[in-house]
């Protein structure tokens, strides 16, 4: 979803190149491109930071609440990671700048839809110097539980999956993942999972796939 036609039509030119992609659908604005993925329920929706009648971190933010199965995977021309941080918190599934070539773009989408966290690798950098920064003191407040769960949420399992996994209820996940957000001081199981990536919690050979950074 972009307001420029011709970089709607671009982008999709460049996954038309990928046969294991298809494009469903384009809308030039929020109203429309909501009104399709209500229809259409495709698996990722690709959505401009900004449209013409509104954020699309809001659109990012009514798609995840009420069409979760779609993963957003927002495009910017701003290399700003507090807008990384603000699409992440409002239920974006990855922030990919509008210079990505046609690859990392297929790439995205892939990564996005096998529900990893999707960032361009100068921003998860970024993103790592400015947690670093704040400290890493949260990770010691975690327990094997917590831990265990933060591990399921970087491998993009659900939370029937995580439970399954673990042998717990589903419930019980969630009041893993409630305290989790509280202590992260995170907003979402994207930014939880974007944390446990940064602060190593994932092995570094895992890291790029499971936190779908474009490398």
């Amino acid at each position: 979803m972009d307001d420029h036609a011709l970089v709607r039509e671009g982008i999709c030119e460049l996954l038309a190149q990928h046969p294991d992609i298809e494009v469903v659908g384009q809308a030039g604005c929020a109203a429309d491109a909501i009104e399709l993925a209500g229809l259409l329920r495709p698996e990722v929706a690709i959505v401009d930071i900004r449209l013409p009648d509104r954020s699309g971190l809001s659109v990012a933010a009514e798609l995840s609440q009420d069409i979760p199965a779609t993963r957003v995977l927002m495009v910017s021309a701003f290399e700003d990671t507090d807008y990384v941080v603000e699409a992440l918190s409002q239920g974006a599934a990855g922030y990919l700048l509008k210079t990505a070539d046609g690859d990392e773009l297929a790439d995205a989408v892939r990564a996005a839809a096998a529900g990893a966290v999707v960032l361009e690798a100068d921003l998860a950098r970024a993103l790592a110097r400015r947690d670093s920064q704040r400290g890493g003191d949260e990770l010691a407040t975690l327990t094997a539980r917590e831990t265990e769960v933060m591990e399921g949420l970087t491998q993009g399992k659900s939370n029937k999956q995580i439970a399954a996994s673990m042998g717990i209820g589903v419930r019980t996940v969630e009041g893993h993942l409630t305290e989790l957000f509280a202590k992260l001081g995170v907003a979402s199981r994207t930014e939880a999972a974007l944390w446990a990536v940064h602060h190593g919690i994932t092995s570094p050979g895992d890291s790029a796939r499971q936190a779908g950074a474009i490398q």
